[in-house]
């Protein structure tokens, strides 16, 4: 039986890509959904897709303490709780020279990647610890398992997400709190700007949304603790 209708997820990326397609399809299932991003112009647009009542917004950054604090704050005053956190937002660029890599890159990443995966859960683990009860899912993708030489720095700050959820796992899962890590590999989004890769072999972000949504559908009891997909079409030749 579908545990969805009612929830509330905060989603953090939302105005775009994986974060966009996931409210959209998790509204439709009948969850109250609050969105955050930096970009309010996005936001404006989700809304007006959306045309919900179970939506609300915030503008705002994961990299910002105040931000993240301030956006809760929002979510329990309009919703009263938080049973799902979808830590999506993430940030991307290649690096195919360490040697000409710039530190401000670096921590641009590490930032959105990790720093704000770290302060949205700690923030949701103050709702959810109290009720023992919760999900928390975090877009890491197949770049926190396998390196590559196009994007090291990425690949370094998606496996310090995945060691992170791993010790939350760890430390809240016999508290009723599920932990789940999303590797799509992939996915024809805005992180690839105007890169000459092969969009036509990569997942799209509605099938993204669509095995998100399948986790969150679960029974209370079912953990799905790590889910791994890509593209048939990007192995093809």
């Amino acid at each position: 039986m579908s545990t969805i209708k009612d929830k509330v997820c905060f989603i953090t990326g939302a105005g775009s890509g994986i974060g966009r397609a996931a409210t959209l399809k998790l509204l439709a299932a009948g969850a109250k959904v609050f969105a955050m991003s930096r970009t309010q112009e996005r936001l404006d647009s989700l809304r007006a897709e959306a045309a919900s009542d179970n939506l609300a917004v915030v503008c705002g950054d994961v990299c910002s303490e105040a931000d993240v604090q301030a956006a809760f704050a929002a979510c329990l005053e309009r919703f009263g709780t938080v049973d799902i956190l979808l830590n999506n937002a993430g940030l991307g660029v290649p690096t195919t020279d360490l040697a000409e890599a710039t530190l401000d890159k670096f921590e641009q990443m590490f930032d959105t990647n990790v720093k704000g995966v770290f302060l949205c859960t700690r923030e949701a683990l103050k709702v959810m610890r109290p009720k023992k009860s919760g999900h928390i899912m975090t877009v890491i993708s197949m770049g926190g398992q396998r390196t590559n030489a196009v994007a090291p720095i990425y690949c370094a700050s998606k496996f310090g997400a995945r060691g992170f959820s791993g010790g939350l796992a760890d430390q809240v899962l016999a508290e009723g709190i599920k932990v789940t890590d999303l590797n799509p590999g992939p996915v024809d989004t805005n992180y690839w700007g105007d890169r000459p890769v092969a969009r036509e072999k990569f997942l799209k972000a509605d099938d993204v949304a669509e095995v998100i949504l399948f986790v969150f559908s679960q029974p209370e009891h079912v953990l799905i603790r790590e889910i791994n997909f890509d593209n048939i079409a990007f192995f093809k030749k």
